[in-house]
């Protein structure tokens, strides 16, 4: 029922994350993509960034998805924009499968999806080691931007060492040695917009489908979450891409 609530929530998001596609193609351009590198994304949902990135750059995308819902619909949307031949999608979980990479990629990217591998450190040392000298790391992470309340955590069931601040996710990339290029965050706007589509899919899903039994479970669901994010999130969660260079 999780997975079938997170692929509803996210049916009209083209990234399931609350960055903007603005933003991330900023970022995006401040990495040195190559003509036939192999470029690695870790829960890469729809696959939105490596097919773009391999439509631009003529390079090789490798990507780690567990939800099949997300990786039908990205063979649906790349198929008819790339060579089928520069994209491989594995329908695996990330923790099993990373460790086989060993300098295998001149760029991973893993954005909103560090949960795939455990937590943002444990992430990081994995794209690290799967990553050539020389090439980039980007990663989107959460963040806290104030001491979370106490009532916010129990709403999201989460402990507040499991999150670091803005600046204490770029020295966690210091401290395994990379080298910090660049960073930037979401904004209320770019939170707000992800936040309603969530919300929004959810509650449209319920309104159609009455006759779902998980209806009712849902659409108490999608409130809480909402009450929740109004309430706390919105003023204490924010969201970082960070992109590191290793030496």
């Amino acid at each position: 029922m999780e997975n079938k609530f997170s692929v509803i929530a996210h049916q009209n998001h083209q990234i399931c994350n609350p960055v903007s596609q603005e933003k991330l193609l900023k970022v995006l351009e401040r990495i040195p993509f190559k003509k036939d590198a192999e470029v690695l994304d870790i829960g890469a949902g729809k696959c939105g960034i490596l097919i773009d990135i391999i439509e631009k750059h003529e390079l090789f995308g490798t990507a780690i998805e567990i939800e099949e819902a997300f990786i039908k619909e990205a063979r649906e949307i790349a198929w008819p924009r790339i060579d089928t031949g520069r994209l491989t999608i594995l329908n695996d979980d990330a923790k099993k499968v990373i460790h086989q990479y060993d300098e295998a990629f001149d760029v991973a990217i893993c954005i909103g999806a560090t949960h795939a591998i455990g937590d943002y450190q444990s992430t990081l040392e994995q794209m690290y080691a799967a990553v050539k000298p020389g090439g980039s790391i980007l990663v989107g992470e959460g963040y806290w931007k104030k001491t979370p309340h106490a009532a916010y955590l129990d709403a999201l069931g989460a402990k507040e060492e499991e999150l670091y601040t803005h600046a204490g996710n770029i020295q966690v990339g210091e401290d395994l040695g990379l080298v910090p290029m660049w960073a930037s965050v979401t904004n209320e706007d770019e939170w707000d917009a992800y936040e309603w589509l969530y919300s929004s899919s959810i509650e449209k899903y319920c309104l159609e489908n009455e006759d779902d039994s998980d209806v009712d479970w849902m659409s108490d669901r999608i409130s809480k979450w909402r009450n929740t994010y109004l309430r706390w999130g919105r003023d204490t969660l924010g969201f970082g891409l960070y992109l590191f260079h290793k030496k």
